[in-house]
């Protein structure tokens, strides 16, 4: 069955009457020590890899904040013997398509490409991620951009809240420092940095491999060691410290000349491989993650207009990620909102949800789930994820029935272990000077 040809089987009228055509996923481990992860399918000409590493922004340090992400956007701006005039031409050319990423915990580069140009793409990505050239003269040129770019972004309240309520989330943990990095610590970065950051981090043997497209699998197996077999191989053992999980409630108000407030609250969340995890995904779409039908959309916009949007979401990521509730609103309603938030999540953290959102809870995120898995680009990134993450390998077979099984008590009970809601930091930017909120300012 094609894989993204999902079909629907209703066999009860119920929630666990929809049955999903997941991926096949195959799994083994390269020579060159890799993870591989791969799904066969030869519907399209078409095909997508991904190669992921523990190389995000957590693996900075304050005085070089922003390493990791100039190394991973330097990898595609020429290599050994190849200038970036070749590379990006090389792609273009072809129809490929090179890209990639940086988060707190993984660097990541993948590639589309057609099939009639296959060999020829993977060569030139082989060459892109194995043998980088880190020129210096691009260095300082990337630099300069980056460095105007945070200037600009230091003026946007997006921005300041963001990166001031990351700080006050995460203290001195790693987590808190930003992939973009700042001004001061950009400008420090050399050659020989980046260098260093590429040879510790870029290991064969903690890279995951992800493969989604027409190949075969023995095909498959060449290309995972084709883009592995030359990286650098270490067998230093890298950890990052425990997340501090019980933090001080905190409040800062940020001048700013916007129109609105915008408003942050966090706290640590999730890792990816907690128990909780699904009772916290299923119990926080009703809080906030699930749009128009969300109680935090309902009790402040559509009661009381307050603010147009008002979300909440968990990123889990190696060490618990951050657990945020962010909107915007018109400073003279800033605190009457932030009050009328902090109220709505201590009664969610307090009683969960009720039978009816938890059932409708339920059938939007079931409902939705083939969306997710309708492209090969999606299930690639979830190949990446399930590798990088040490997840099983049934995740996606067994997605809908984890949500299925979740009940309102372990929904409470998970809230009530990861969120305090007395023990928060917000941010306000844009904020009125004094609080009406009851919050303690810091």
């Amino acid at each position: 069955m094609c894989v993204k040809k999902v079909l629907f089987s209703l066999l009860l009228c119920s929630v666990s009457g929809f049955v999903i055509a997941t991926p096949q996923i195959q799994h083994w481990q390269s020579a060159s020590g890799a993870q591989v992860l791969f799904v066969e399918d030869h519907d399209i000409a078409m095909l997508d890899v991904a190669v992921s590493v523990p190389a995000g922004s957590s693996f900075d340090t304050l005085d070089k904040s922003g390493l990791a992400g100039m190394t991973q956007a330097m990898l595609s701006l020429g290599s050994e013997g190849l200038s970036e005039d070749l590379v990006s031409t090389g792609m273009a050319d072809m129809g490929a398509q090179l890209s990639g990423g940086v988060d707190q915990d993984r660097a990541s580069v993948s590639l589309r490409t057609l099939s009639t140009e296959r060999e020829q793409a993977l060569s030139l990505l082989a060459r892109v991620l194995q043998h980088p050239a880190f020129s210096a003269d691009i260095l300082n040129r990337e630099k300069t951009r980056l460095i105007a770019s945070l200037k600009e972004a230091q003026t946007q309240p997006e921005f300041i809240a963001a990166r001031a309520l990351n700080q006050a989330v995460y203290g001195a943990h790693p987590y808190a420092l930003q992939p973009s990095g700042d001004i001061a610590s950009v400008a420090t970065l050399t050659v020989q940095d980046l260098n260093n950051f590429y040879h510790t981090h870029y290991n064969a043997r903690r890279a995951v491999v992800a493969l989604m497209g027409d190949v075969t699998r023995i095909q498959a197996e060449a290309i995972a060691q084709q883009l592995t077999g030359e990286l650098p191989v270490s067998a230093e053992t890298l950890l990052l410290p425990e997340v501090q999980m019980n933090i001080k409630a905190s409040e800062q108000r940020i001048p700013h000349p916007a129109s609105q407030s915008h408003i942050l609250i966090g706290v640590p969340g999730v890792s990816r491989t907690d128990p909780d995890y699904f009772p916290l995904y299923v119990g926080n779409y009703v809080l906030g993650g699930g749009g128009f039908v969300s109680r935090l959309m309902n009790e402040v916009r559509e009661k009381r207009g307050l603010a147009y949007t008002v979300y909440s979401y968990f990123m889990p990521l190696k060490q618990p990620g951050a657990f945020q509730i962010g909107l915007q609103t018109k400073k003279e309603q800033a605190d009457q909102a932030l009050l009328l938030v902090r109220k709505t999540l201590a009664n969610f953290v307090a009683n969960g949800p009720d039978e009816h959102e938890l059932h409708a809870a339920k059938q939007n995120i079931i409902g939705g789930f083939p969306l997710r898995i309708d492209s090969n680009r999606k299930i690639l990134e979830y190949l990446s994820v399930i590798g990088f993450y040490d997840l099983p390998l049934t995740y996606l077979d067994d997605f809908t029935d984890r949500i299925n099984k979740v009940t309102v008590a372990q929904i409470r009970d998970a809230f009530a272990r990861h969120i305090h809601p007395e023990a928060m930091a917000t941010v306000i930017v844009g904020a009125p000077l004094e609080s009406t909120a009851g919050a303690e300012n810091k």
